[in-house]
């Protein structure tokens, strides 16, 4: 007999060479009926893999995790492209993936994908699942895969790519048959709910020098109503999405003369950029920060001391060469405030010594992964650097623990509920994408692991999501999309003070090494405002909004007052436009409305008279008159607060 470890620590003996199926339906038989995939070891396989020895086993579902999702939507991608072969029989195909949200599928055609097109293929996928075809896996050689592939020539390019003596894998579900290593479900039967969602030209392999391809983005669901929910969730996303209010709001634009993924900032996003970084800047200065200015460019050296240069070569901008120096943008900044520490002796009394900057930093990001301020070539980063003695590791990483709860949940708002604390570990066996020192690594991850049990945080470990010289933990926030995304993160490096050979006088009088503890609480200034713009949907507090005030005349008779007032809001540090055109004041106050400006005041006669403004509030609609001063004493008090 096998004996199988299941998800819940109990132990299930089964005859030897029973499929993860089998095992499924023994154990449960509605557990059977939704299972997609099911993981052996940790490793995610066919339901159809046989288990043949001892083993961990989990069976995947849809709602379980990730891999059970994708194995669903993969098999749903198969279904799309017999459908489109079945329709456009001299298409020929590329890859169709699952992805974190639904599936892809790339197509060679003569012509891109009207939306005519699009709807028969999804009227035929749904009839592929009607016909619910049972799916088949099976392997050949590699001369007799080429041969069955002969006349698709995106997976003959795949085939040749393939090791030489490795089994290839296919998958048939009635005449339509596809090079995939799975896995998949049992059936097209299986899939329930499908949706077309977008087309778009993607170049094959993601090269520019490639054929630009066609690629269909589409979802599927169990039940129906879990599209439903989808799609309701993709119309909120619309509203949202931060490049159109960036754009309804003047907040930033861009300009291919420009250049991709460099947005330029507008009055209004710059105004609160602005507020953001003294925002951010005051808080480190209350906890004892230096902050300093370092070159955006740097010699090629500098990295190569870091070990920038063999981990992260290839998402750098290109070197540019002057006179006898090879110079770089920089990617992030700790080789510079390395430097900084360097330039003078420490002492143990000194330390932590807290280095600050909101630095502009470059990352050679491609043209199709650029999205409005999400993803930029050039962003500004709220960096810090803390270098400390062995024995502050743990008092200054609960300090910028406590500091991100202070700014996201306290000033911010978010609440606890929203945060995961994700404990980011490197992968022992990807051995290039880490600084090799097994002892540095065993230090740095148990002592942060140690930390957040001491401080009584929940939080879960992932490998291979440590930067590559050293753990972090990272915030992983959960938006108003119900997506998880990391912002603030604080990482512990003892391999940097190693490279740099950073060291302090003891109090014994010996040099001793420091640790740095490299931390960001905004992320960069652009991602924090991308997200802080699709959380609020561009209803920002009222100390954070471009324009504060709006002051209104119904008439030019009120306008030497509206000015007075204008001046007065002014004087008081309080952001204030004058609407003083030539329209009925119910169109301007339809149009700052739209704008999100947090207060309107209308003046007419009787404000002029009685000295006062009609207040009117984004939130509440009209609160009624007030005296000037008594407004101003309530908005500076909701600002300060």
């Amino acid at each position: 007999m096998v004996k199988i470890e299941l998800k819940d620590g109990s132990i299930k003996e089964v005859e030897p060479g029973k499929s993860i199926l089998e095992i499924a339906k023994e154990i449960s038989e509605g557990l059977a009926r939704v299972a997609t995939a099911g993981k052996i070891d940790g490793e995610v396989k066919d339901l159809r893999t046989l288990v043949e020895s001892d083993c961990k086993l989990e069976i995947l579902t849809f709602e379980s995790d990730i891999d059970g999702k994708k194995a669903y939507w993969h098999t749903t991608s198969h279904i799309m492209a017999q459908a489109v072969k079945r329709l456009f029989p001299e298409t020929k195909l590329a890859i169709g993936p699952a992805i974190d949200e639904g599936f892809y599928y790339d197509f060679d055609v003569e012509k891109p994908f009207t939306d005519e097109d699009k709807a028969k293929i999804e009227e035929e996928m749904k009839k592929i699942i009607k016909e619910n075809l049972p799916i088949e896996r099976f392997s050949l050689p590699k001369q007799e895969a080429l041969e069955l592939m002969k006349d698709e020539p995106y997976k003959v390019e795949l085939i040749n790519d393939l090791p030489e003596g490795e089994e290839i894998s296919f998958y048939r579900q009635g005449e339509f048959t596809d090079l995939c290593a799975g896995p998949h479900l049992e059936s097209t039967g299986k899939v329930k709910s499908v949706k077309i969602l977008s087309s778009s030209g993607a170049y094959w392999r993601g090269s520019e020098k490639n054929k630009m391809l066609q690629r269909i983005y589409a979802i599927s669901f169990p039940k129906a109503s879990q599209l439903e929910e989808h799609l309701q969730l993709l119309e909120e996303a619309k509203q949202r999405d931060h490049r159109k209010i960036g754009k309804d709001l003047k907040l930033f634009m861009t300009h291919k003369l420009v250049g991709s993924g460099l947005p330029i900032y507008l009055p209004n996003g710059a105004t609160i950029r602005r507020t953001l970084e003294r925002y951010i800047q005051d808080k480190e200065l209350a906890l004892g920060y230096q902050h300093v200015y370092t070159p955006s460019l740097a010699n090629v050296e500098l990295y190569k001391t870091s070990g920038h240069w063999a981990h992260y070569k290839d998402d750098m901008f290109p070197v540019m060469k002057m006179d006898e120096e090879e110079l770089v943008l920089r990617p992030m900044n700790c080789p510079h405030h390395m430097l900084i520490y360097k330039s003078e002796l420490r002492s143990y009394r000194d330390l932590p010594i807290k280095i600050g900057e909101l630095a502009h930093d470059f990352r050679y990001e491609s043209s199709g992964s650029v999205c409005g301020l999400e993803r930029v070539r050039q962003m500004c980063q709220n960096d810090a650097h803390l270098f400390v003695r062995p024995d502050q590791i743990k008092d200054e990483v609960g300090k910028v623990l406590k500091l991100i709860v202070e700014v996201y949940q306290k000033d911010f708002g978010f609440p606890a509920s929203a945060f995961n604390y994700r404990l980011s570990l490197r992968d022992k066996a990807n051995v290039e994408k880490y600084i090799d020192n097994d002892e540095m690594w065993e230090t740095a991850e148990s002592q942060l692991r140690a930390i957040l049990k001491e401080l009584d945080i929940e939080f879960y470990e992932a490998e291979g999501e440590a930067a590559f010289y050293g753990p972090k933990i990272d915030i992983q926030i959960k938006t108003a999309l119900n997506h998880d995304i990391t912002i603030p993160t604080c990482q512990l490096d003892f391999a940097l003070p190693e490279r740099f050979d950073l060291t302090y006088i003891g109090e014994d009088g010996k040099e001793h090494r420091p640790v740095v503890i490299h931390r960001a609480i905004l992320g960069t200034s652009d991602r924090f405002m991308s997200f802080l713009i699709e959380e609020t949907k561009g209803n920002f507090p009222t100390w954070l909004s471009p324009v504060q005030v709006k002051v209104m005349p119904i008439t030019d008779n009120q306008h030497d007052y509206a000015d007075k007032v204008v001046q007065k809001l002014r004087e008081n540090r309080i952001r204030v436009e004058f609407d003083d055109r030539n329209e009925k004041i119910g169109y301007k106050i339809r149009e700052a409305q739209l704008q999100k400006v947090p207060y309107m005041l209308i003046i007419g006669d009787k404000e002029v008279e009685a000295n006062s403004v009609g207040v009117r509030s984004r939130e509440s609609g009209d609160i009624g008159a007030m005296l000037v001063e008594d407004f101003i004493e309530k908005i500076k008090i909701e600002i300060d607060n």
